[in-house]
């Protein structure tokens, strides 16, 4: 496109100063205090930060429910996918822009719905009362299973998007000629549409456990103050706290944590592929 390369590094030069100036320089003024400490260089801020049981235990939830929100979005974004790529050209229009309406809503409105449905009048409650499944309403808000819930139905379309990208560029007779050659559904998930969708796998399964890690609106509204995630613990250290070296230890976890799992993800990726 360009005869010089420079031409196109010209372009590039005022967007790299700009994310540079305002986005990477403060990130990296921020993350440096979680290795200040007396002055100097020190990882002492990471061994106060795990030496408290309510930190250790906030960081395995959210692990836990990153990995969870991910995998269950991979299985059910897999068979979603399967159904699309297989409708007529009209109709995987229409469905895909259903799956693609929820990321035009706002996070916000999207999780206070939840609450219309978990809420102890809610739709669920009423619903189990009405069958006579018990007597008085459950609580379903501010438990694991509500933020679990809301975290997958916010990140799930980025996952199908992801995975319905992969699966159009399967060839169409590969499906059936491992069917013909006697696979079943089983080996053909494993051994043909697996390895040829792990890039989408890797992409979706980045995004959306990222994105669970990080999301702070649904955690706080589904979960509150019983049910303390990494971010919303990172609101209240700057907020409430204002413990900023706490808050910066807790930011370079969420971003090691993001790169790891997107590590781990091109690694079984590429083992599978040999």
């Amino acid at each position: 496109m360009f005869r010089n390369p420079r031409e196109g590094l010209a372009l590039a030069l005022p967007a790299v100063i700009f994310a540079t100036l305002l986005f990477l320089v403060p990130v990296a003024i921020l993350l440096s205090e979680a290795f200040r400490a007396d002055g100097g260089w020190s990882v002492q801020g990471y061994i106060d930060f795990f030496s408290v049981p309510l930190h250790r235990s906030v960081f395995l939830r959210t692990l836990k429910l990153g990995v969870l929100v991910a995998g269950t979005a991979a299985v059910i974004g897999y068979a979603a996918a399967f159904c699309i790529v297989n409708l007529d050209p009209k109709s995987r229009g229409r469905v895909f822009g259903l799956v693609v309406l929820p990321l035009m809503i706002s996070p916000v409105a999207r999780t206070y719905a939840w609450i219309v449905i978990l809420g102890r009048t809610g739709i669920v409650n009423e619903t189990i009362m009405g069958l006579g499944l018990s007597q008085t309403p459950l609580r379903l808000l501010f438990t694991e299973t509500a933020v679990f819930i809301g975290l997958l139905q916010l990140f799930l379309p980025l996952m199908i998007i992801s995975l319905v990208s992969a699966m159009e560029n399967i060839p169409r007779d590969v499906i059936p000629a491992a069917r013909v050659l006697g696979a079943n559904w089983f080996a053909v998930f494993f051994k043909v549409i697996l390895p040829l969708t792990k890039e989408g796998l890797v992409i979706g399964g980045t995004l959306v456990f990222t994105g669970a890690l990080t999301a702070y609106i649904t955690p706080a509204i589904l979960g509150g103050s019983k049910v303390l995630m990494l971010e919303t613990l990172l609101y209240q250290r700057v907020n409430v706290a204002n413990d900023f070296v706490s808050a910066s230890v807790i930011a370079m976890i969420l971003i090691v944590m993001s790169f790891a799992a997107n590590l781990l993800l091109k690694r079984i990726a590429t083992a599978r592929g040999r």
